[in-house]
């Protein structure tokens, strides 16, 4: 039985493991993703323009 209590540790660890990648997975994409990429692309362009110190130009295509 000192069998049983020596495996329960790393399963029970494995378990939750596999529930917060699921989780993380299922987090990803969906109907907010575009919302998301835009608010990141938007932070990258600020500081971009920030590091060069200029300003930031929309393009018409984007």
């Amino acid at each position: 039985m000192e069998y049983v209590s020596a495996l329960v540790p790393p399963v029970v660890m494995a378990v939750f493991f596999i529930g917060l990648i699921v989780t993380i997975v299922k987090s990803q994409g969906g109907d907010r993703k575009a919302k998301e990429d835009a608010a990141v692309d938007a932070a990258l362009a600020r500081a971009e323009a920030a590091r060069q110190g200029g300003t930031v130009q929309h393009e018409a295509g984007a």
